[in-house]
């Protein structure tokens, strides 16, 4: 589909766009709930029928310039297409643009990432997750879903990963977080009965200026987002995340960001709707920024 026929009909060409979504189909190596290929065109569905001005920012977040790309497509393993979004992402990176992929398994983290890096040594990741993807290798890849974080840590380049709202933990997991100092969990338990305006603060203080965004939806809780592959109990309220997210992009400079593993579930669109008014919001606070 093209641009125009998306987010409220505000579609604009990509030259003039200060914010570019790219919708990425993907899904290699999902091991539960399956579906997340068709996440993107979900999302962008819901799109048209969210309002289009914030009444938090009081601003039209599209009046800002947001293009919408043609959907990338791969029938190949995660390090391919990473390769293939590393490559999109650095031609926009350079003409200056903030480009937001739509997803798609969470392994589509990994180009963008890659790519960020490349150009904002010493950038921060916030990772809105139920788990933490640090394992080396799964289900016979060292580039699936379950290790998309562990492959974004091989670059020197990413000096923090701060991950927000994990509850679903592997041996594997916790040596990492043990054992690489770049590595600053906030768990689901610990944060779930302390003022957000305190963990938020310190999440702030644990992130460099330039950071990288990207939200697995199974961080929300479940009764905010059912349409996830592993719908973990006990994740982020919705406000509490919004909190966190503006908090973060006001404070900081966000130079990239991803909304990943949606599945549809119809008849019911409250997940896709969710995961629009998400993507929304976050145009919303970097816009006013």
């Amino acid at each position: 589909m093209t641009a125009a026929l998306r987010f409220g009909d505000d579609g604009v060409p990509v030259e003039d766009a200060r914010f570019v979504l790219v919708p990425v189909p993907y899904e290699a190596t999902t091991t539960y709930r399956k579906g997340t290929a068709l996440g993107p065109a979900a999302l962008l569905d819901a799109s048209l029928q969210i309002e289009l001005f914030d009444e938090e920012t009081g601003t039209s977040p599209l009046d800002v310039g947001v293009a919408v790309l043609p959907a990338v497509s791969c029938d190949a393993m995660p390090d391919v297409l990473a390769s293939r979004l590393r490559a999109l992402t650095a031609t926009h990176i350079e003409a200056g643009r903030v480009v937001g992929c739509l997803g798609g398994e969470h392994s589509i983290s990994l180009g963008p990432i890659q790519a960020v890096a490349e150009a904002h040594e010493g950038v921060g990741i916030l990772q809105i997750d139920a788990h933490p993807d640090l394992r080396d290798e799964y289900e016979g890849t060292k580039f699936g879903h379950g290790c998309v974080m562990k492959r974004v840590l091989d670059s020197t380049a990413v000096a923090r990963l701060v991950a927000v709202g994990l509850r679903a933990i592997s041996h594997e997991d916790h040596e990492v977080m043990r054992d690489d100092p770049r590595v600053r969990p906030f768990f689901a338990h610990a944060i779930a009965h302390r003022p957000p305006v305190k963990w938020i603060e310190e999440v702030i203080k644990a992130l460099p200026d330039k950071v990288y965004l990207t939200f697995d939806l199974d961080g929300l809780d479940p009764s905010v987002v059912p349409g996830t592959g592993t719908p973990e109990p006990g994740g982020l309220t919705w406000w509490d995340a919004l909190a966190l997210v503006r908090a973060v992009i006001e404070d900081k400079t966000l130079v990239g960001f991803d909304v990943v593993e949606l599945i549809p579930e119809p008849p019911s669109h409250v997940s896709d709707f969710a995961a629009a008014r998400l993507v929304m919001k976050i145009l919303a606070y970097a816009g006013a920024r």
